[in-house]
């Protein structure tokens, strides 16, 4: 590891929006913030909104400093990534913005039932091989997981720049009829008029520049429903 990439995990243990385990910690036992979000970390009642594969964490930022009366956790596990986001939150003296430093696999030692309002992915992995496609953010076992903490008819929200990766959740969701709010395959083609969405990540200005279509999925996640495979003879 770098001496830059070394002083930055050296700091980003020192930030007091950031929550990580211990070394050592064994994975699959819950954490002791489970539960205690709202009342520990954010000390308010505010809706708790929580991005996955957050990377520096300009999405949770963008979103905390437009809608303060919420609160925003970013996820990733490469901390050295996150640190970006945790210190201009830190710089900027956001006190609704936290990062949890962790895998996704592991994210229900975090959060207890109902402790989310909705979720944000943002330009995940697509694992476009097909025998990759349970390793997806929006494959039945990751829904499945996100049910035991998302608020019933929770809203997620998916972006990306992969065609197969959107149509894979469309079919996915429309299979388990559950309902959409917003599906479109140009978001910026169409000019969108909610703010919201023209928050822009690293790697999607990237792929603005080199003229790649957005897309965008957002739908509610019923928390009785066990979403069922299904799609894949299709994509």
């Amino acid at each position: 590891m770098g001496k830059h990439k070394q002083a930055r995990w050296a700091e980003l243990g020192t930030f007091r929006n950031v929550i990580q385990p211990e070394s050592g910690a064994p994975f699959g036992k819950d954490h002791p913030v489970k539960g205690k979000w709202k009342k520990e970390i954010f000390h308010n009642e505010n809706p708790v909104i929580l991005e996955l594969g957050c990377g520096k964490g300009e999405y949770t930022i963008g979103l905390s400093e437009r809608f303060p009366k919420n609160n925003y956790i970013g996820l990733d596990i490469k901390g050295a990534r996150m640190w970006r986001g945790a210190k201009t939150a830190d710089e900027k003296k956001l006190p609704n913005t936290a990062f949890l430093r962790t895998r996704i696999e592991f994210i229900n030692s975090f959060f207890a039932e109902d402790e989310v309002d909705e979720i944000w992915i943002t330009f995940p992995d697509p694992h476009p091989v097909k025998r990759n496609s349970n390793k997806r953010l929006t494959c039945p076992w990751f829904l499945n997981n996100y049910r035991s903490f998302l608020k019933d008819h929770g809203i997620i929200h998916l972006k990306t720049d992969n065609s197969d990766l959107y149509n894979y959740t469309k079919a996915l969701i429309e299979k388990n009829r559950l309902e959409i709010i917003t599906a479109t395959s140009d978001l910026y083609g169409e000019d969108p008029d909610d703010d919201i969405l023209s928050i822009r990540t690293y790697y999607e200005s990237i792929f603005l520049k080199e003229r790649l279509k957005i897309f965008y999925l957002a739908f509610r996640l019923d928390k009785n429903r066990i979403i069922k495979d299904g799609t894949e003879k299709n994509i």
